[in-house]
């Protein structure tokens, strides 16, 4: 009877490969050896371009990622042409308007000088003096004039006394104005262009928006490539632990957050 029974089982080979199960060879690689790299492949697809991890796995969804990146990339290459745009209608009206009296050609700096413009309708002299001695602006409704107004009342006791030219106190005053004002080849004055001046405004304004909406675009961008990131390496994870096919989905809009997971069995 004994021998019967093994020469059932031995003649069938599945049923001998459930009892005796084969041993790997030792140069044969392992089945799972390979699992751990491929749990990695979508999300560093998805963190490259986000979507293309859900969409490896056949998840509709990575549509909805991808579509969000090509939305917002155009969205912010819009918004930073138009502040671009803004920038080079401001400076060129503060050139043609407010500065070309004082410099015939047409020189760019840093945005806080025009901002300054934006505030001081004249940026007053540079030196108020035409003679050999250098006298700072002393107007003070006047750019330079209020460098220099703040210079006195940062090192001098009275800011309307003067103290010896030859004291520190004296010394370190000037070297605050020179640092900060406006010299000759950047001066401008507004008076008489009230208009021009609030056009000016409008534009930095614009820009300013612009740019700032364009910063914004980019912070969506990278939020969508690390929630696109994270929600296929927690997908591949569950799959791979699973061993079935598994999807993370994930609803962030309004007021409702929701993270839902799903194996399939």
């Amino acid at each position: 009877m004994k021998a019967l029974l093994a020469a059932i089982v031995f003649a069938t080979p599945a049923a001998a490969q459930q009892l005796f199960p084969a041993r790997p060879r030792p140069d044969e690689p392992r089945a799972d050896s390979a699992r751990p790299a491929s749990v990695f492949v979508r999300p560093l697809a998805s963190l490259l371009v986000p979507g293309t991890g859900q969409l490896l796995a056949r998840q509709d969804h990575g549509a909805v990622y991808l579509a969000a990146e090509v939305y917002l990339l155009s969205r912010y290459l819009q918004l930073d042409h138009e502040a671009t745009q803004e920038a080079k209608r401001f400076q060129n009206l503060a050139f043609e308007v407010a500065r070309r009296s004082f410099a015939p050609i047409q020189r760019d700096t840093i945005f806080e000088y025009y901002e300054q413009m934006e505030r001081f309708v004249e940026s007053g002299a540079y030196d108020a003096d035409p003679g050999s001695a250098f006298v700072p602006e002393g107007d003070p409704g006047t750019y330079n004039g209020s460098v220099w107004l703040l210079a006195r009342r940062t090192y001098w006791v009275d800011p309307n006394v003067p103290p010896d030219p030859t004291s520190w106190q004296y010394r370190a005053a000037l070297d605050f104005y020179t640092a900060r004002a406006v010299g000759p080849n950047f001066q401008w004055s507004w008076r008489e262009h009230s208009l021009e001046h609030q056009v000016f405004r409008d534009f930095i304004r614009r820009s300013d928006n612009a740019f700032r909406r364009a910063q914004n675009q980019l912070g969506l961008l990278l939020a969508n490539h690390v929630v696109s990131t994270v929600d296929a390496l927690i997908s591949a994870r569950l799959s791979a632990a699973a061993g079935r096919p598994a999807e993370v989905h994930t609803s962030l809009g309004g007021t409702v957050q929701r993270i839902q997971f799903s194996i399939a069995f």
